[in-house]
């Protein structure tokens, strides 16, 4: 089971992510939408880049919404409708 929470949030706002309080490594490993505008977070418990207001988030997602939204044209290529 997964216990992560994902957080969308601007790729604009990179730079204030500190990679030791979530999943990904840096910003080379966050998962990107297509056209780079919005990127997506893993993490355990809430960092406080968010908590303090540093990093807004877009949105909130449980593992099968994260799960769902990857799956939009907005985030990956080539989906055939």
């Amino acid at each position: 089971m997964n216990t992560y929470t994902y957080a969308i949030i601007s790729s604009a706002d990179l730079s204030k992510v500190d990679f030791n309080q979530v999943h990904e490594t840096s910003a080379d490993t966050v998962r990107k939408s297509i056209d780079d505008s919005q990127c997506v977070i893993e993490y355990g418990s809430e960092p406080s880049f968010i908590t303090d207001g540093s990093v807004a988030t877009v949105s909130v997602l449980d593992h099968a919404g994260a799960l769902t939204l990857m799956a939009t044209e907005d985030w990956t290529a080539d989906i055939i409708m």
